[in-house]
């Protein structure tokens, strides 16, 4: 059952730092392996992810500030830019537009299935970078970020940002989760 206890260690840390504590190497590993290995509907492929490490890592948090306007407060940015990177999600439209072209009776769920596929990435992520004991969140200042996003990395327009995880050192353990009556959420028929 080690998935339920890497879900279960897998929280929302707000409070990082820059020392990681394994390599930046093993970082953008993890990813590449979980990008690999998470499924796409009719094998797509359409998830793209950018790990932003040191400088990239600053500018990054310091654009989204910027396209806000000062509209979101400085410490909340400054949170995020505290850490020791950002793993940025995208799906490549490119992508999702061709597989519509080629099968016309699906073209409609391509973006869901798309977006499906970026969630159990990011989730895999997390929870990965939860095991090596890596903080993280995830946030969605997508799309006010987009386009100065594709300009700060150099990206085609054709990638739409679905979210932002900085991750970095734990300095600080979350609340407890609250429990809840599961039984809400989840129903069991015969």
């Amino acid at each position: 059952m080690k998935i339920i206890e890497s879900l279960e260690k897998r929280r929302s840390y707000y409070s990082i730092g820059k020392e990681l504590p394994v390599s930046e190497a093993q970082v953008t590993a993890l990813v590449e392996k979980l990008a690999e290995l998470v499924p796409d509907a009719f094998n797509m492929k359409s998830s793209r992810v950018i790990v932003a490490l040191g400088e990239k890592q600053d500018m990054l948090w310091n654009t989204v500030y910027d396209a806000f306007g000062g509209k979101v407060a400085r410490e909340k940015i400054d949170s995020f830019r505290a850490g020791a990177g950002t793993v940025l999600y995208f799906y490549d439209e490119a992508v999702v537009q061709a597989l519509q072209a080629q099968f016309p009776l699906y073209a409609a769920n391509f973006p869901g299935w798309a977006l499906q596929s970026s969630g159990m990435l990011q989730l895999s992520v997390w929870s990965g970078l939860r095991e090596l004991g890596v903080g993280a969140s995830l946030q969605h200042y997508n799309p006010i970020i987009d386009k100065d996003v594709r300009a700060l990395f150099g990206l085609p327009e054709s990638y739409r940002l679905v979210a932002q995880m900085p991750f970095g050192s734990i300095k600080d353990e979350p609340e407890p989760k609250e429990k809840e009556d599961i039984s809400l959420r989840v129903t069991t028929v015969r």
